[in-house]
This record gives C-alpha cells, sequence and structure tokens, in this order.
C-alpha cells in the first residue's frame, strides 16, 4: 500500500498545472479535490457518497442533522403533530426559491418524498405507513399516517444516503429509476451545469437569493447555512501524490481523502492541516454473495469470522500514523453497529477468533476446502484495494481457492449487480467502507438486511434480521430499541449477513488558510472562509 514517497519541493511545484485564475479572483474561490469521480448526479438513484456531497451543496433538506444526530428544522419552519401521531402538518419558511427562481411549495416537498422514498430504505418505511400527502396551501403540507412513525423527523434529515433533498415537482416526478439530467435545489449553491466535465471538473456558484436558517449555530447539516465563496471548484484528481504535491503548492485549498502513506508527509508542511472531522469513523466490510457457493452456506461465512483480524486490515488501509488528539486512527472488536452509536452491543465480538487454523477446521467441516471465489477489486480507492489485498491472503491461507478480479470501482459497482452464478460472470465477495453514521441504527444500515432479492448486493435473506428492524421501528422507548438491535447482532453474526474488517479515521487536508469547516458528515462548504 506504501507505494510512494512524497516528491515535495519547488521542481515538482513548478511542474503541476496551474489554473487559470488571477490572484483577486482566488480568494473567492475554494478549490476541492473530492474522493472520487461523480458519473451520475441524481441524489435519489445515485447512493455513492460522493453524489450526496455534491447534492448538500445544491439542494437544501426540511431538518437539518446537528453533530449530536439530532434533528432541526432547516427548510421547515415548524410542524405539529395531531391524532395520536397519525397527521403530521409542516410549515416551510418564508422566502424559500429554487434556483429557477420558482418558489418552493408543499407539492414540491411532497412529490421530493415520493421519489426518495421509493429508493431510500427509511423513506420506504415511511411510505408504507402513508395513507395521504396533501398540499393545504403553497407553505403547508400535511402527511397522513395509517399507523404512527415516531422516526419521522429521523428521516427527513438523515445523512446517510439516500437523504431526502427537495427538488422542484417537475424534477421530482421524474420516475425514481431514471436519473435526473439536471440539478435544481434551492441550496446554497448553484450547480454550473455547463463548466461539469465528467471524470475532471465540476463548478459551483453562490446562490445569492438562499434564505440561511434566521437563528441558531451552525452544525453538521443543521443551522444557518452561509456561503462565503463566491465559486467552488471539484477537481478530480485520481493520483494521491499529484493531489498531494498540488495542496502543497497551494494550487488547492482542501483534499478530502489523503493516503495513508501520504498524510504524515503534508502534515509536516506548517501551511497544510490535517485533521478528523467525520468522528464516527468509517466501517470496513466483507460483503459475501449469499447466492452463490460457497457463500450461500452460514457455516462458510462464519469461517471468515473467525479468521479476520480486524486490526490487520484497517493497518493495510490507514498505517499506523495518527494525527493530533488522535494518535491511533484504527479500531477493532468493532460489530454491526458503530461503537459509539446507541445500537452498539458488545454480543457476538468473541466470534472474532483472529485464528486462520480454527476457520481451516470450520472449512474443512462445511466441504468448502479449496472452493473458488471471485474476489472483487477496486484498484482506484486505496481503502478498499488495501482491504482487499489483505483479504485475498486470508482467504488463501484459509484453504480457498483466489480468482482475485482488479478494476476501477465503477466496473466493480456494475459487475457487483449481477446476480449470474462464477461461470456465467458472478461474484463471490467484495470489500468496502461505511461511514459510521451508516450504521448507527437500522434505519440507516443497508448492509446488515436481509430482505433477500431487494436487499443490497450480496441478497441476504435472513427474516429474523428483518423481524428485530421491524421491531426497532416499532420500539415504545429506547431499551426496547437497544433490545431489537442488541438481538439484530447476535443474528448477524450467525447468519452473517457480511463480515465486519475493522474501523478508522479517516483524516482531510486542507490549507490553514481556511476556517469554519464543520465537523461531522459529509463535508461541507457553507461557514468555510478564507482568514
Amino acid at each position: 500500500m506504501f507505494r510512494r514517497d512524497l516528491l515535495a519541493g519547488a521542481a515538482l511545484a513548478a511542474a503541476l498545472p496551474r489554473f487559470a485564475i488571477a490572484q483577486p479572483a482566488r480568494e473567492r474561490v475554494l478549490r476541492y479535490v473530492p474522493h472520487a469521480n461523480i458519473p451520475n448526479i441524481d441524489p435519489f438513484t445515485n447512493t455513492a457518497f460522493i453524489a450526496r456531497d455534491h447534492a448538500f451543496l445544491v439542494y437544501d433538506q426540511l431538518y437539518g442533522m446537528d453533530e449530536q444526530f439530532r434533528p432541526q428544522p432547516q427548510m421547515v419552519q415548524g410542524h405539529v403533530v395531531e391524532n395520536g401521531g397519525l397527521l403530521w402538518r409542516f410549515t416551510l419558511r418564508e422566502g424559500l426559491r429554487f434556483h429557477d427562481g420558482t418558489p418552493v411549495r408543499g407539492r414540491d416537498c411532497i412529490a421530493s418524498i415520493r421519489r426518495w422514498g421509493r429508493r431510500d430504505a427509511f423513506g420506504q418505511e415511511l411510505m408504507a405507513r402513508v395513507a395521504e400527502m396533501t398540499e393545504e396551501s403553497d407553505r403547508v403540507f400535511a402527511i397522513r399516517l395509517n399507523r404512527p412513525f415516531p422516526k419521522m423527523l429521523e428521516a427527513f434529515s438523515k445523512v446517510t444516503t439516500s437523504c431526502l433533498f427537495v427538488m422542484p415537482e417537475r424534477l421530482a416526478n421524474v420516475d425514481p429509476f431514471t436519473n435526473i439530467s439536471e440539478a435544481v435545489g434551492s441550496g446554497p449553491y448553484r450547480f454550473v451545469q455547463n463548466e461539469w466535465v465528467p471524470g475532471s471538473s465540476l463548478a459551483y456558484v453562490r446562490n445569492p437569493d438562499y434564505v440561511p436558517v434566521p437563528n441558531g449555530t451552525p452544525s453538521m447539516t443543521a443551522g444557518p447555512k452561509v456561503a462565503h465563496f463566491e465559486r467552488i471548484e471539484w477537481r478530480i484528481i485520481p493520483d494521491a501524490s499529484t493531489a498531494a504535491a498540488a495542496l502543497q503548492a497551494g494550487e488547492i485549498d482542501w483534499w478530502e481523502q489523503p493516503t495513508a502513506d501520504l498524510f504524515p508527509l503534508v502534515a509536516r508542511n506548517r501551511n497544510i492541516a490535517v485533521d478528523i472531522i467525520n468522528n464516527t469513523g468509517l466501517i470496513g466490510i466483507f460483503r459475501p454473495n449469499h447466492l452463490t457457493a460457497p457463500f450461500n452456506n452460514p457455516a462458510v461465512r462464519r469461517a471468515v469470522v473467525t479468521a479476520v483480524n480486524q486490526m490487520d486490515f484497517m493497518t493495510a488501509v490507514i498505517g499506523t500514523s495518527g494525527v493530533e488528539g488522535r494518535p491511533n486512527l484504527r479500531r477493532e472488536g468493532i460489530g454491526y453497529f458503530a461503537p459509539e452509536s446507541p445500537s452498539a452491543s458488545t454480543v457476538g465480538l468473541d466470534r472474532l477468533k483472529k485464528s486462520v487454523d480454527q476457520a481451516r477446521a470450520e472449512l474443512q467441516a462445511a466441504g468448502a476446502m479449496g472452493a473458488r471465489l471471485v474476489l472483487l477489486n477496486a484498484t482506484d480507492l486505496s481503502s478498499i484495494n488495501a482491504a482487499t489485498l489483505v483479504g485475498a491472503d486470508l482467504f488463501r491461507r484459509m484453504g480457498f481457492n483466489v480468482d482475485l478480479v482488479s478494476a476501477d470501482w465503477g466496473t466493480v459497482v456494475q459487475r457487483r449487480a449481477s446476480k449470474n452464478p462464477l461461470e456465467q460472470g458472478g461474484w463471490s465477495g467484495f470489500f468496502t467502507f461505511w461511514s459510521g453514521v451508516d450504521h448507527w441504527n437500522p434505519a440507516s444500515h443497508a448492509s446488515i438486511r436481509g430482505h433477500g432479492d431487494a436487499a443490497w448486493p450480496g441478497w441476504p435473506s435472513i427474516p429474523a434480521i428483518e423481524a428485530q428492524r421491524n421491531a426497532w421501528f416499532d420500539a415504545p422507548d429506547d431499551a426496547a430499541a437497544r433490545a431489537a438491535t442488541t438481538e439484530m447482532q447476535r443474528i448477524a453474526f450467525d447468519e452473517v449477513p457480511y463480515v465486519p474488517t475493522g474501523m478508522y479515521y479517516q483524516p482531510t487536508a486542507y490549507r490553514r488558510n481556511l476556517t469554519g469547516i464543520l465537523k461531522g458528515q459529509p463535508p461541507l462548504f457553507w461557514n468555510v472562509r478564507r482568514v
């Protein structure tokens, strides 16, 4: 993984391409390098983090979420709940307008909720309880339920993909399984569509008509969203050395995810800050394909759990260096929910035995010794590539016959959608990462679900997990909710929808003349200014 040294200095800086913007304009422009390319700008059909990060610039939400994961009114002035929780009435703030000049109305919110509710798991749970949604006036809409849904505001304010972003009715009425072709929201920045060069760059300009929440303190996606930069430019730079050198030379302002081999070196530059803004971390998983042998056998999946040493994976991904305030960026003992979340439990963690010898015995007993694995690897994402190489070595030592298929992330995503058997282009498993907030509770946790063909790729069918997920939604109090998630983890360690491979904290790097970068998830661009 430690593939290169950073060549700092004038010679490298001189070789970098210069952005053709005069110095006075530069002070009003923020240049940012995201972790990936964005091939699709639809925030409902594209569940990748990069699409969500783009959407938070362009769109707004009915409710924001603060750093304590509490919903706060954002587009909404307020709401009332009546009839024993079966009627919710929402009133929008005055002066909200979309980037095309049209006012934000109740019908836009209703159409956006419907479209989002077809694609998002939390939204689907809400829509299953919706009897009717009506616009009572331009600024007031009502949701009538057939049974209570006390987590309504958590659904509206979620920061995990797919988030509920409000778009004009004409876009929200597009089939939820068809990509929208333009990005028009009511957020603090407008997307400059004619400057979008897929795979190269994106641009956003400040929305002069945006009306921030009038009071409160900015906290994650809640509070006033004040845009201090006239323009935001995203530069897609896949090569980490090029991004690191550009940051050192002042050609970019912010590099979202510096790699493990480069962030300690970048941090030595006195003009650069290296910090952790997402304190929920990133949780690694190995996702087996439950439809094909050998992972259609739960005993084989359990053997992998027995073998995994989470610290081996996290060391390969992020190394052994730390940052100020967090000297160790790696964590082990990670179960099926984020360790700081109210859903976390220690139940079943003793199944992570770090024993290849015991795993080989379990594999032999399951009749899978020597079984072929087609392991997908995304080489253009350093964290996934590092985890996959560790996993491939572990699987070979366990006794599998590993066929490592390496490609770019987009190709991996396309192939993992296939349910074909291995001999017809199928696959056995892949490694990936989720933000800790994605594993905060059952509503946002897509990879633990067990609803078969409708599940996230891997398609586990585990009715007992679905029953406990439903119990969590209907829990009358915190104790009952905790009991449901504890039981979900117990079942998960037995049925293994996926294998948790540890957790790490991803540093971000930015020029020290930036201030106001908000903590939390995702990376946010309001409140940031240059000093």
